[in-house]
């Protein structure tokens, strides 16, 4: 008897999809979905939030900027506009890609999370759950069972915020933040804040209380690159760029970090040391992203910002550190980053390692088995997304039309033509509890290679 390993579950809605489904409507998800609309090529997008980009939109900080030029993080088929500067704000963005998901017709379906994902051996297709969330938690009708030929995992790097486990946390007085609910410093006036981590976001954060007349001591417990944004009015990365299109990696290294030196001068003075590898291998070999100055690097120097070394443990209204010293605070800022939550969800995959990024390492990591890509991994930012956007569109395209285009030397119900919504022919019988989304192709499919579970 020929028994699938996991029956369909008729209770809940049972949708087919014409087309891939894309986990996410973040940059990387809307890269996808407009490349796809390039090709002629329908979608369905998920997205657990209300809102397009909602990493950009809501779990960040006011005053933050992108850090790289503008022609380093515009998406596929549509540059920013002309009259936004080099480095645009944050509100700058949202309306770019509320303005890039309104000129390509993306309409994700929001407040869907998706419960779990996996590919059916038997039948062939991937099968995607998925709950209401947000204000449509508990809702029912979002309890829903797509079904589809591709799945595009475009979740990206930051799905969720990084918490560590710091002892004696739980015992302190003050208040206790995350960078991701961190708005303003406004609220930090007078207070003496422990921001815990110095990646860019925890430098700018540092920068931005001294700005609003804060305290802030900022931990330093790892070895980090820092590099000036501009050198000579020319953008650092840039500069980087272009120096690798004719340098060796070693080489062009070492120019940044002489021109760091010249431009910053010894930042190790100032507690912060340099790793023994060079900024742009570091990035290349391991994702760390060096830290762009944009300011942060001459409050250390006066002294507005005190860098401090590891956390030993937290004791009402202080910390002590692994150097004996204790520091009285009033308020933690977890400026620890974030990380991918794919293995929260996709089932039955190895692609994906436990940390939640492709195994294969970039360029190669878009690509997977049965029709699984991943878009927003190659932790080089948006233009490495839009770089796997590209390549996973221009790759489900090619099989999209191998599979539906007529096919003369074969009879006629054979053929895989695109036919519209709920016309079937006579010896076809919809597929029971499914609702098809765009042409009855793919619920051709899943009848095909679908076989009733009581069968033999």
């Amino acid at each position: 008897m020929a028994m699938m390993t996991d029956p369909f579950n008729f209770s809940k809605r049972c949708v087919v999809v014409t087309g891939p489904i894309i986990v996410g409507a973040g940059p990387s998800g809307l890269a996808v979905a407009a490349s796809l609309k390039e090709h002629g090529v329908p979608f369905h997008i998920l997205e657990r939030a209300d809102c397009i980009a909602s990493l950009w939109q809501k779990r960040t900080y006011d005053r933050l900027k992108l850090h790289l030029p503008k022609q380093f993080c515009q998406l596929p088929n549509r540059p920013f506009p002309e009259d936004y500067p080099e480095y645009p704000t944050k509100k700058q963005f949202v309306e770019y890609l509320e303005d890039y998901a309104k000129h390509f017709g993306i309409s994700p379906q929001f407040n869907q999370a998706v419960q779990s994902a996996r590919y059916d051996e038997t039948s062939g297709l991937w099968r995607v759950k998925t709950v209401g969330a947000g204000s449509q938690a508990g809702n029912r009708n979002l309890e829903v069972e797509y079904i589809c030929r591709w799945l595009v995992v475009a979740t990206g790097e930051n799905a969720e915020k990084a918490v560590p486990e710091l002892e004696g946390l739980g015992e302190f007085s003050g208040d206790v933040t995350h960078a991701s609910e961190y708005k303003s410093g406004e609220a930090y006036c007078g207070k003496r804040v422990l921001v815990v981590g110095c990646g860019n976001s925890g430098m700018e954060l540092g920068l931005d209380l001294c700005d609003h007349n804060a305290y802030p001591a900022m931990v330093v417990r790892d070895s980090i690159h820092v590099l000036p944004r501009e050198v000579l009015g020319k953008s650092t990365f840039e500069l980087a760029v272009l120096l690798m299109k004719w340098l060796p990696l070693w080489l062009v290294d070492k120019i940044l970090l002489l021109l760091a030196w010249l431009v910053l001068g010894s930042i190790e003075k100032f507690g912060l040391r340099r790793p023994s590898v060079g900024p742009m291998e570091l990035k290349n070999t391991q994702g760390k992203t060096p830290v762009l100055d944009i300011g942060a690097l001459s409050k250390i120097r006066s002294g507005d910002i005190k860098v401090v070394p590891g956390i030993k443990r937290f004791s009402p209204g202080q910390v002590e550190l692994v150097d004996g010293e204790v520091l009285d605070i009033d308020s933690v800022i977890l400026a620890t980053g974030y990380r991918s939550n794919v293995p929260q969800w996709l089932q039955g995959c190895d692609f994906f390692s436990k940390d939640g990024f492709p195994r294969t390492p970039f360029p190669n990591g878009w690509k997977g088995q049965n029709g699984l890509y991943a878009v927003g991994f190659t932790r080089r930012g948006l233009s490495g997304a839009s770089s796997d956007a590209v390549s996973a569109a221009t790759d489900i395209r090619r099989v999209w039309k191998e599979e539906t285009k007529p096919c003369r030397s074969r009879p006629a119900a054979a053929c895989h033509r695109r036919r519209q919504p709920g016309e079937f022919r006579d010896s076809e019988i919809p597929l029971k509890g499914a609702e098809s989304e765009g042409s009855a192709v793919a619920v051709t499919r899943v009848r095909s290679r679908w076989k009733d579970p009581t069968e033999s």
